[in-house]
């Protein structure tokens, strides 16, 4: 899944994707450069980079601190700052780094991938459960997450379970593919009749990658809430 063939290897048995790995490094290498240099020369009065940084890590604060209440809230802040910085970048990555090569992609957004974006979901999933029993102890942690209002809920508590895991990673990956195919099919369309598609396809380009960077932003805020929500429910049950 992804649009075009990806090249892959494999190490100790499993299949790792060339373009997901490159891709993913590089995102990362950009939230550390842009992190490092906007911590540089930090003082009591923020000013100008100070500031911005200052100001992402209270925005991310604040969705923790909407779905967190009390002590809890301090402990996953720095998890919801990585994790919107780093989805932030990757989404917004392939709309304007996208390079293909004669066998495939060569650099994409790595959220465009299902496995990664799985990935992601499946590392939130374990976090809140590893946290639900850490915070009440595996009886009581078992007891609010599965047999809760009842203990005949169990099979639909482990139904839920599956489906937040899927709808998480799943909903980050639609909306990044589905975006960066349409680019990719308004620039085909630009060389497809001469001169006269591309100054048509030139405004619709402009136009679909605004909007992308929109979604790009929403579904990275929309992911870092729905940690935060899913790690409140393990950690904070309902009485």
């Amino acid at each position: 899944m992804g649009g075009n063939p990806v090249a892959t290897f494999k190490f100790l048995g499993l299949t790792f994707s060339y373009v997901n790995i490159v891709s993913g490094l590089l995102a990362s290498l950009v939230v550390f450069l842009l992190v490092f240099w906007l911590s540089r020369n930090l003082q009591l009065k923020p000013t100008g980079k100070q500031n911005v940084l200052e100001w992402i890590m209270d925005f991310t604060n604040g969705i923790v601190r909407g779905s967190i209440s009390g002590d809890e809230a301090s402990n996953y802040g720095l998890y919801a700052f990585t994790l919107f910085l780093f989805i932030f970048v990757s989404n917004q990555m392939g709309l304007f780094i996208n390079i293909e090569g004669p066998s495939g992609d060569i650099l994409k957004s790595p959220t465009a991938d299902p496995i990664v974006t799985m990935t992601l979901a499946l590392m939130t999933v374990m976090m809140a459960h590893f946290s639900g029993v850490s915070k009440l102890g595996f009886k009581e942690y078992f007891k609010s997450t599965y047999l809760s209002p009842f203990k005949f809920w169990l099979p639909i508590s482990v139904f839920e379970e599956f489906t937040n895991f899927l709808t998480l990673g799943l909903r980050l990956f639609g909306n990044i593919f589905a975006g960066e195919m349409l680019l990719k099919t308004i620039g085909g369309f630009a060389f497809s009749h001469g001169i006269t598609t591309v100054i048509f396809a030139i405004p619709l380009e402009l136009l679909w990658q605004g909007f992308s960077v929109f979604i790009g932003s929403i579904q990275a805020f929309v992911f870092v809430t729905l940690t935060t929500v899913y790690i409140s429910q393990k950690v904070q049950p309902e009485e």
